[in-house]
């Protein structure tokens, strides 16, 4: 596998930079550098702005919207994007539903729902974990029943990101009881104006409310909103699961936040000198700079086709990824010190001037990224999938 970029793809890569630039409002950019949550109009705006370009559903085939790109091409618009601080795309709609509909869905699904992902006439959220089915996610209990031509669904979803702002739901749901576990479940879309839903908030760790709890009493969901066979939803489920972990892995931020942590080393000092340039900090970065490197090959690995079909790859992707991002997080809070406080303005008063701009929400980034290694199926679960995976082949 040849890891160097081609003419036409430095060419692309300076198309997109070229497109950001221009495109990218500054005060966007600047929240996603200093880590602030945007608002949905601020998140609304992007995903219109990519739209308008063709670029919004990057993996999407170009007979449904997408731009029809090459995995390198995707990568290196990734990297770029995060590079330049523009505001991640909302996943549910575009990276895991759409992906799961031109895959299993019926034409007439097709036609109905891809446009209203692209132009954001829906907002989606995903209705995967249930207290006590998260990370073992076959022992799910919110049950659907079938009358009349409709569902009746019942029962509850946790962890359910962003659905403060959403108008619908992929769920999945057990439509049968009996049997293996993974055998019973169907994967409905749930309008979430309907009677009988009921959203309420999560406060995080970081002061946020990103997550929140959904009650589903009594909902009805028509036959015709499900999406392949019914009981056939775990299949669904992981293929869709391979998509999520790949976004969560977010290759082209974790580059990002290594660029910007040697960067910061660059400027911070201690004892007169730079703390790239003392021993414990430097092998520090040094590690992870291999482990970067590394990964970046998997990455392009997976996206060119040469991990199969195989779960164990987005797996292997989503644990390395994450333990980068947190270490990334960590190094960056001892580089700042003091400086990284808890909570904006709890740090030291004097000499604010030599306090860079990182310090602000460093704490806060801190705290919110430890969810990576756990939501989407923990690192644990990963690493047996990986050894389930691999010494099934044996």
């Amino acid at each position: 596998m040849d890891l160097r970029l081609t003419a036409q793809e430095e060419a692309f890569r300076a198309e997109v930079r070229a497109f950001l630039r221009d495109h990218l409002p500054d005060r966007l950019a600047r929240k996603v550098r200093a880590g602030e949550s945007l608002s949905k109009a601020e998140m609304e705006e992007w995903h219109a702005i990519l739209n308008a370009r063709g670029w919004l559903a990057a993996g999407w085939p170009r007979e449904w919207g997408g731009p029809g790109w090459s995995a390198v091409e995707r990568y290196i618009f990734e990297e770029e994007c995060a590079r330049a601080h523009a505001p991640r795309v909302v996943p549910f709609g575009v990276s895991m539903l759409g992906p799961v509909l031109i895959a299993f869905g019926t034409e007439a699904q097709k036609r109905h729902w891809l446009p209203r992902i692209l132009n954001g006439q829906d907002w989606w959220c995903q209705g995967y974990s249930e207290p006590g089915a998260g990370s073992d996610l076959a022992s799910l209990r919110t049950r659907a029943v079938r009358e009349d031509g409709h569902y009746l669904v019942n029962g509850q979803k946790t962890w359910t990101t962003l659905a403060q702002h959403a108008n619908m739901m992929f769920a999945l749901v057990r439509t049968r009881f009996e049997g293996k576990p993974q055998e019973g479940i169907s994967f409905l879309l749930i309008d979430m104006t309907s009677p009988g839903v009921e959203r309420r908030p999560i406060r995080t760790i970081d002061g946020g409310q990103e997550i929140n709890e959904v009650f589903l009493t009594d909902v009805r969901v028509p036959v015709e909103n499900r999406v392949g066979e019914e009981n056939q939803g775990w299949t669904i489920a992981k293929y869709l699961l391979g998509h999520e972990r790949t976004n969560i892995a977010g290759m082209g931020f974790v580059i990002a936040a290594f660029e910007e942590l040697r960067a910061l080393m660059g400027r911070m000092r201690r004892d007169g000198r730079p703390l790239i340039a003392h021993p414990r900090f430097a092998a520090r970065l040094a590690a992870i700079e291999c482990e970067l490197e590394a990964l970046k090959i998997t990455n392009l690995r997976m996206l060119s086709g040469h991990g199969g079909q195989s779960l164990a790859v987005p797996a292997m992707l989503k644990i390395r990824a994450t333990v980068l991002r947190q270490q990334i997080d960590s190094l960056a809070r001892q580089a700042l010190g003091p400086a990284a406080a808890p909570f904006p303005g709890e740090g030291p008063r004097d000499n604010l001037a030599l306090v860079p701009p990182e310090a602000a929400r460093a704490a806060a980034i801190y705290f919110n990224n430890r969810k990576l290694s756990i939501f989407g199926g923990s690192n644990e679960i990963q690493r047996n999938i990986v050894a389930q995976d691999m010494l099934g082949r044996l």
